[in-house]
This record gives structure tokens, C-alpha cells and sequence, in this order.
């Protein structure tokens, strides 16, 4: 055999053992199917755990998809179709008071406050809540908690939701800002980084924070079923801290350092707009230092939930939010 024939074969060989090699590999990675909420910065601490290979550290495979609506991630959790969901977990409160014995358990907190910035039509405008009586907001889904975050902020500045301001809560999340940017409304609160993108282009005005205004809440939780969470604890243990390490490298790092990171997340979004978006969030302590969910939150959301019409009685924290497995990430690093 040549020398040159030799080398073909040595290199096929070498070829065939990598490529064996790597589907080995990617074999002994456990599957994890999440859906998001939504596809916004909010969530920027998971997309950086994601893009930094941290579940792959911890033997996990994230396949991520999109439900567009806390009602309608929740209800990939229950069917199954998902392991795991991140959304309000207003959505786990009513699905627990419709006797579902299989219920949704939290088990981590990806954000502390409502993500949604508001922003007026008129760049011009010496913004004061009182501006919006008589006018039209473009509002979010009823129930869901934007939209109830959105009531409580009005109502504490004195201003009676749908009576001293029309809403509009009919729109799909995703087709808000098109409907406001052809004209629809004078006002319009949702996430990031959409609101920073209307700035830019001179059709609006960012005048105020709905999560600075309706204070700390348990916001965004990832959830999963009831029996899959007591059977696979070591899978949450594994993704919760993965999902730290994510925590962790957002607060250690920039604006501009995290929007490079999260920017494939986000192909058609400039990334100036993404640094601006990440300062703003930075600005109202978005997201948790830890995973812990915090029950003196929950008891809040509730209250907003209780305010808007949307719950009678408050559901006890333990039923539905268990800390165990994020306290134990917390701990393993302060050892």
C-alpha cells in the first residue's frame, strides 16, 4: 500500500472514530424539553446557560421551544408534551384550583419582576400616569400577569382600569407592537427588547417600568408536573443548576458582555438594542440573585392576582412552589 493511500485510510479511520466518538457523546446526554414563554432579554440568564454550554456540563440536552403565552406553556407541561416550562406562575395557581391532582410545581425563579416597560406614542410627552385618563393603552392578555401588573400600577396612581382608560387585552404577545406601531393606541407596556426597538426608530418613548412600579413578584418560574418533579429529582437538580451558572454569569458580567452572549437568541435584533435592553432590566434588579423562590413574592403576586379580579383566596406557598432543589444549588457553592 502507498504512503499516499496509507494516509487516506489512517485519516478515514481517524474521521470514523471522531464522528463515533461524538454521537457517544451526545448519546449519554438526557433530553430535557423546555418551552419559554416568551422570546424576550427578560430571560437572559437562561439563554446565557444555554449559549455557555452549562446544561451540556451537567449531562443535559435543552431542546427549547416557544409557547407564546403562559397558558399555553403550562399547558404543554400538563399534557406532557414538555419536561419542563418556564411562565408566570399565575398559570399554576388556577390549574391547582381546577382540582388538577397532577398539578404544576415550581422549582426555580428565573425573574422578580414584571419584565414589561411602558412606553407612550408621543416622544414629546412630559409623562405623569395621570396622562393616560381618557386615552387607549395596548394592553396584554386578561389573567395573565402583564396585564394584572398593568391594573395594579394604574390603580396606584389612582386610575381605574377600563373606566378611566380604555385597554386593549384582545392582541396576540407577539402582535402588540406591530398593531401600535401602525397606530393602535397611545400607550403600550411589553417586554424588552420591542420597547427599546420602538425608541430607536423614533415611534414612541420609554417612560416607565412596570416591574419598578408593581414591586418584587414571583414572575417567571420554571415549572414542571407534579409527579415528573417527585420521580426525576436529579434531572432538576442537574438543570437548576445549570440554569445558576447562567444567574451567576449575568451578574458577574456587562451589558454589552451579555448581549454578545445572548445575541444568536435574538439574529434580528441589532445589538446595540439588545446592551440597551440588558441596562434596563439591570436597572430594576429583573432577575433574582438566586434560584430560591421567594415566598414573601408569591404572596405578593397573589395580591395582584386578588386585586384584578383573578383569584378569591390565596393559595398557600408550599402546595406549589418547592425550594428544596435550588436551595441545595445554592448551598453546594458556599461550600
Amino acid at each position: 500500500m502507498s504512503k499516499k493511500a496509507w494516509f487516506v485510510l489512517s485519516l478515514a479511520v481517524v474521521i470514523v472514530a471522531v464522528l463515533l466518538g461524538t454521537s457517544a457523546s451526545a448519546q449519554k446526554l438526557e433530553v430535557v424539553r423546555l418551552t419559554e414563554v416568551v422570546r424576550s432579554v427578560f430571560y437572559a440568564p437562561h439563554y446565557v446557560a444555554l449559549a455557555k454550554g452549562f446544561f451540556e456540563e451537567e449531562g443535559l440536552q435543552v431542546e427549547l421551544g416557544t409557547a407564546w403565552g403562559a397558558d399555553k406553556g403550562a399547558a404543554a407541561v400538563i399534557s406532557g408534551a414538555v419536561d419542563i416550562g418556564f411562565f408566570g406562575p399565575e398559570a399554576t395557581v388556577y390549574i391547582y384550583q381546577q382540582g388538577a391532582e397532577d398539578h404544576l410545581i415550581g422549582f426555580a425563579q428565573l425573574t422578580a419582576r414584571d419584565g414589561s416597560f411602558f412606553v407612550t406614542r408621543d416622544v414629546e410627552e412630559d409623562f405623569q400616569w395621570d396622562n393616560v385618563r381618557g386615552k387607549t393603552i395596548v394592553g396584554a392578555r386578561i389573567g395573565g400577569v402583564p396585564q394584572m401588573a398593568l391594573e395594579w400600577v394604574l390603580k396606584k396612581h389612582g386610575i381605574r382600569p377600563f373606566e378611566d382608560v380604555k385597554i386593549i387585552t384582545g392582541l396576540a404577545f407577539e402582535a402588540a407592537v406591530g398593531a401600535f406601531e401602525a397606530g393602535l393606541g397611545d400607550y403600550i407596556a411589553q417586554f424588552e427588547p420591542a420597547m427599546s426597538e420602538i425608541e430607536a426608530r423614533g415611534r414612541g418613548k420609554i417612560v416607565a417600568s412596570i416591574g419598578a412600579e408593581a414591586g418584587p413578584l414571583t414572575y417567571t418560574v420554571y415549572h414542571a408536573r407534579k409527579s415528573n418533579f417527585e420521580q426525576n429529582p436529579e434531572m432538576f437538580l442537574r438543570f437548576t443548576r445549570a440554569f445558576h451558572q447562567g444567574q451567576l454569569w449575568v451578574y458577574s458580567h456587562s451589558a454589552e458582555e451579555v448581549a454578545e452572549v445572548i445575541a444568536p437568541f435574538f439574529p434580528l435584533i441589532d445589538l446595540d438594542i439588545l446592551a440597551d435592553s440588558m441596562r434596563l432590566y439591570q436597572s430594576i434588579d429583573a432577575w433574582p440573585p438566586t434560584p430560591v423562590i421567594s415566598e414573601g413574592h408569591f404572596l405578593h403576586l397573589q395580591e395582584v392576582m386578588i386585586e384584578a379580579g383573578e383569584l378569591e383566596e390565596m393559595v398557600p406557598f408550599s402546595l406549589l412552589m418547592d425550594t428544596a432543589i435550588a436551595q441545595t444549588v445554592v448551598d453546594e457553592l458556599q461550600q
